[in-house]
C-alpha cells in the first residue's frame, strides 16, 4: 500500500468556470500537445484518423443537456485529474507508482515503477486515469509541472496548457491551500463545489456553477424589440453615394 503525505499544505489545483466554458476543447488539445514531449510523453494514439480512434489524453469535455422542468441549457464539462486529498489511486498502488507530493499535493505518476495494473483506474472515481496501451503503464494529468515549475519561461506562462490556451478564460490555476489565493477567492465569490465529495477522496480542483440562464430580453439589458433608424435619410445618401463610386 503506497503512504500518503501526512498534509499538504499547498494545494495547487484547477478552477473551472461551467458558466464561461464553451466546450472548444482548446484545453484538451494544447494539454495533448504539450504533454506529447513534456513529462509524460509521448501520449499514444492509435488509429486517430480512422473508424476506432482510440489514445491517452489528459483532459476530456463532456456535454450535458440540464433541464430544471422550466429551461434547458446546455453545460461544457471538463474532466481531468482532481488532484485529491486522499485519492485511493495512490494508496492502492502495489508498487508506489502512484504518489502524491507533499510540497504541492499534486498527484504523479513514476513511469519506471507502474506495471499497468490498472488498479489506480479502478479505484479512480472521477476517470482521470489513462492507459497507455503502447507503453503499459498508466498515465494522468501533471497539471504540466514542466511548465509550471521551468524557470526559463516568464513567469506569466508558468501556467499548466490548458489555463494558457482556454479562449473564454474558464480555466483558473493556483494554491487553493492558501485562503488568500486569487482561485480560493473565486472559489468563494462564486460558490465553487467540489465533484462527488460524496466520495471522501477531497478533490482539490473546483468548479464554478453556471449562472441561471438568461431566457428574457430585460434579463440582457436588450430591449424586447429592436426599432429602425430614425434617421433614414444619411443611410439613403451613403448608399447613393457608395454606388456613385462603385459605378466609376
Amino acid at each position: 500500500m503506497t503512504m500518503l503525505p501526512k498534509s499538504t499544505t499547498t494545494k495547487l489545483g484547477l478552477v473551472i468556470d461551467l458558466d464561461t466554458c464553451v466546450g472548444c476543447h482548446a484545453c484538451a488539445v494544447n494539454c495533448k500537445e504539450w504533454n506529447t514531449g513534456g513529462h509524460s510523453a509521448p501520449l499514444t494514439d492509435l488509429d486517430a484518423y480512422g473508424k476506432d480512434p482510440n489514445g491517452v489524453w489528459f483532459n476530456r469535455v463532456h456535454v450535458y443537456e440540464t433541464d430544471n422542468g422550466e429551461h434547458s441549457q446546455t453545460v461544457h464539462f471538463p474532466r481531468s485529474c482532481l488532484h485529491c486529498e486522499k485519492p485511493d489511486c495512490v494508496t492502492v498502488c502495489p508498487t508506489g507508482a502512484s504518489y502524491k507530493r507533499e510540497e504541492d499535493g499534486i498527484v504523479l505518476v513514476d513511469a519506471e515503477k507502474c506495471i499497468g495494473c490498472k488498479l489506480c483506474s479502478w479505484a479512480c472515481a472521477y476517470g482521470a486515469r489513462e492507459y497507455d496501451e503502447m507503453d503499459g503503464i498508466m498515465k494522468k494529468c501533471t497539471l504540466c509541472i514542466d511548465r509550471i515549475y521551468n524557470e526559463n519561461l516568464p513567469e506569466a506562462d508558468r501556467t499548466p496548457a490548458c489555463v494558457a490556451t482556454c479562449p473564454a478564460n474558464a480555466r483558473h490555476f493556483g494554491d487553493l491551500g492558501d485562503p488568500e489565493s486569487d482561485v480560493s477567492k473565486l472559489v468563494e465569490q462564486r460558490g465553487g463545489f467540489a465533484l462527488m465529495p460524496e466520495t471522501g477522496y477531497e478533490p482539490v480542483n473546483r468548479y464554478l456553477p453556471p449562472r441561471p440562464r438568461k431566457v428574457l430580453p430585460g434579463d440582457t439589458g436588450a430591449p424586447a424589440r429592436l426599432e429602425g433608424a430614425e434617421d433614414a435619410k444619411s443611410s439613403s445618401d451613403f448608399f447613393s453615394w457608395l454606388d456613385k463610386k462603385l459605378s466609376r
